[in-house]
């Protein structure tokens, strides 16, 4: 996927998420504050980014797919801003400048955290679209006990013990991969059947990005700049974090996401020459430095 088509697809989501933070304002102008602080004018937009790719495959007018790309970026920037908290990961930097709790403070930023999680399912529920129930379904089983708030829960718990490499890939398979699933699911939602191949296809491959976008975190955390991923670099190893270049060695976990991305391009077969926007963004996602 080119630059171009990533910017072009950034801005767009930054225009639904202005608007669905512009026309739910609370009470309250600090909250307001920061939760457009957590979301607006950063992150690389690669989740939203697969809504619109994964809608180009199968034909959907990107007008029909702003809630659904806003709805899965205001859950991933929850998430950090959760993540980012001192009882969980404790990070003081995120998207290149102080995170939410520093920013503002602790309490600001969970209630920060709260608010940007319930403005996801209001987008999805006032989208106008038939099959609304279907898309909010799959977006709470993506993000609750069953996908990423429960990979939250095994990797807080795994922090300074010793698991092995298919205990690790449980804990991102929920944490990570269950949203970056459900960026290529809720598209395909809107217009296909749950019995549909390609909407087996398209879950198989968010699976295998998933998995290699975590891989090549863990490898950036280990070989990248603090200034240009936007974080502190080594802070997993610094915590006791396990991670796959802990577990397999550096050129081994690299090699890993590599092949993912392979799985994950064949998986896409069922479309045919229309998957060719998924395959590159799948390559851009084990081939970026931050």
């Amino acid at each position: 996927m080119s630059a171009r088509e990533l910017v072009r697809h950034a801005a767009r989501v930054e225009a639904a998420l202005e608007a669905l933070l512009a026309g739910s304002a609370g009470p309250d102008a600090r909250l307001e504050e920061a939760m457009r602080y957590a979301v607006l004018g950063g992150g690389k937009r690669l989740r939203p980014t697969l809504v619109y790719a994964t809608g180009e495959a199968l034909g959907i007018a990107p007008e029909r797919l702003d809630a659904v790309a806003a709805a899965v970026e205001l859950i991933h920037a929850y998430s950090l801003v959760h993540d980012d908290l001192p009882a969980m990961d404790d990070d003081d930097l995120r998207r290149g400048r102080p995170t939410v709790h520093r920013a503002f403070d602790e309490a600001t930023a969970i209630l920060a955290g709260d608010a940007l999680q319930t403005l996801a399912f209001e987008a999805l529920a006032q989208s106008g679209e038939p099959r609304a129930a279907r898309l909010i379904g799959a977006l709470a089983r993506a993000s609750g006990r069953a996908g990423m708030a429960g990979g939250q829960a095994l990797d807080l718990g795994a922090v300074g013990r010793l698991i092995d490499l298919d205990a690790l890939i449980e804990i991102h398979r929920h944490k990570t991969g269950a949203l970056i699933t459900a960026s290529v699911e809720l598209p395909a939602l809107l217009v296909l059947d749950d019995t549909d191949r390609t909407l087996t296809a398209l879950r198989r491959f968010g699976a295998a990005i998933g998995l290699a976008f975590q891989i090549q975190d863990d490898v950036l955390d280990v070989t990248g700049d603090t200034e240009v991923i936007g974080k502190t670099q080594g802070a997993d190893a610094e915590r006791g974090k396990p991670t796959y270049p802990v577990l397999l060695g550096l050129d081994t976990a690299a090699a890993r996401a590599q092949g993912l991305i392979v799985d994950a391009c064949d998986a896409l077969a069922p479309l045919g020459e229309r998957a060719a926007p998924l395959s590159a963004l799948a390559r851009y996602m084990v081939d970026r430095d931050h």
